[in-house]
């Protein structure tokens, strides 16, 4: 297939699809516990927040491994670096199921598949520019992002059900040889690049991972970005992490906590699907990130104050479709804008933030839950006024003339 003078390969699919299969299986791993927190706490016989810290264990481990990650992805590659991922993932997803009885060997093996997180996740805007032209990429991300809806996705619906059927040992070892299965998958599949490039040889050219770490950070429009992604991100991974808990004051069981993280996901992957590739085909990012940013908003104001099952389901379904289409074409204009820095600098520092404030939003809205009824309202009402922040600032945003000009075609 020819496309602009420069040759696109249909394998670039086959790649895709490894390695969105090794992303599905980190998310999933990531959020096991989150829709059966109170079931895991008596099993375990461990505090919600001992299992709230399952799941927070990634975001500290990638505020620590992202730098280095970033380099091995930007100076060995993706197969190199998503390979050594997805190997941690599946080789310590299955021995958190071999040792699922023992809650601190579970969190040891967590900590192992929270090392592999940033390998895989960082190399999202990597594998687009190694693959895709330019007016792919947003989509291409986009899929990337999807793979980690549908792995967050996954573990919602999946967990509680299999948990219930099964028993959290059974569920965990199910999820551990899958995880293995993924990291052979990718291994075997994957490849670097294709034959020729997607695109003219001097606009593949990125400078060294710390030369654009540094030009990133002084760019006006990458930080305003970074400061985005830390309340977007932060509020995803903070709902996500304490969905059974935000919900269990209304009454709702473990099965509706993890429909209602699993149609705010839904909704994600379909906005992940439909909004960059609306986006490619305006060449707009900018109008874009503010559109997302007010839906999300919507949707967390439903989410916070509905008491109907029904009206939840809606309001979070809002959310998701809106806070998580964002994210691509976030990382997309990132790494538009932050050209020539690395791909994978800029993804990496995108995510860090993401898991910064992660770490801080999930143990604000432990610390702020209404002793009485355990409601976390408070919290949520403060993700709003910074979710308010947030999109004043996605106006004051430049848009990125990479894509306007098509400079890459």
């Amino acid at each position: 297939m020819q496309k602009d003078a420069f040759k696109v390969y249909g394998y670039r699919w086959v790649v895709m699809l490894v390695f969105m299969f090794a992303i599905i299986m980190n998310q999933l791993l990531w959020i096991t516990f989150a829709p059966i927190t109170g079931n895991a706490a008596e099993f375990y016989n461990v505090t919600d927040l001992s299992i709230g810290l399952l799941s927070m264990s990634f975001m500290v481990v990638y505020i620590v491994v992202s730098i280095p990650a970033s380099w091995v992805i930007d100076n060995y590659g993706i197969r190199v670096a998503v390979g050594i991922g997805a190997t941690l993932t599946g080789v310590f997803g299955l021995m958190r199921g071999l040792v699922a009885e023992n809650y601190t060997l579970v969190l040891i093996a967590q900590i192992g598949i929270a090392i592999g997180q940033p390998f895989i996740l960082n190399a999202i805007t990597k594998v687009a520019a190694r693959w895709f032209p330019i007016q792919e990429r947003a989509t291409a991300s986009g899929f990337g992002s999807l793979a980690i809806y549908l792995g967050i996705a996954a573990g919602m619906l999946l967990t509680p059900f299999l948990t219930l059927q099964m028993g959290i040992e059974s569920m965990l070892l199910i999820y551990g040889i899958v995880a293995l299965l993924s990291a052979l998958l990718f291994i075997v599949f994957a490849r670097e690049h294709p034959p020729t490039p997607p695109c003219p040889p001097e606009m593949d050219e990125r400078s060294l991972v710390f030369d654009g770490l540094r030009n990133l950070l002084r760019l006006r429009d990458f930080l305003l970005l970074m400061l985005i992604f830390f309340v977007g991100l932060g509020t995803f991974n903070g709902v996500t992490t304490w969905i059974e808990d935000i919900v269990r004051p209304r009454g709702f069981s473990i099965t509706q906590a993890g429909i209602i993280g699993g149609l705010m996901v839904g909704g994600g992957i379909l906005g992940a699907l439909v909004v960059p590739m609306i986006s490619d085909h305006y060449r707009k990012r900018k109008p874009f990130m503010v559109l997302t940013l007010a839906g999300a908003i919507l949707g967390l104001v439903g989410l916070t104050f509905s008491g109907s099952y029904a009206m939840t389901l809606v309001f979070a379904f809002i959310l998701g479709f809106f806070l998580l289409s964002a994210g691509p074409i976030g990382f997309q204009y990132g790494a538009e804008i932050g050209f020539p820095a690395p791909e994978g600098t800029s993804n990496g520092l995108l995510l860090m933030m993401g898991q910064i404030s992660g770490i801080v939003f999930i143990l604000a809205m432990d610390t702020f839950k209404v002793p009485a009824t355990g409601s976390m309202m408070p919290s949520l009402v403060g993700l709003i006024v910074l979710m308010g922040i947030s999109l004043i600032i996605s106006t004051r945003l430049k848009e990125s003339t990479m894509i306007t000009t098509g400079e890459e075609e």
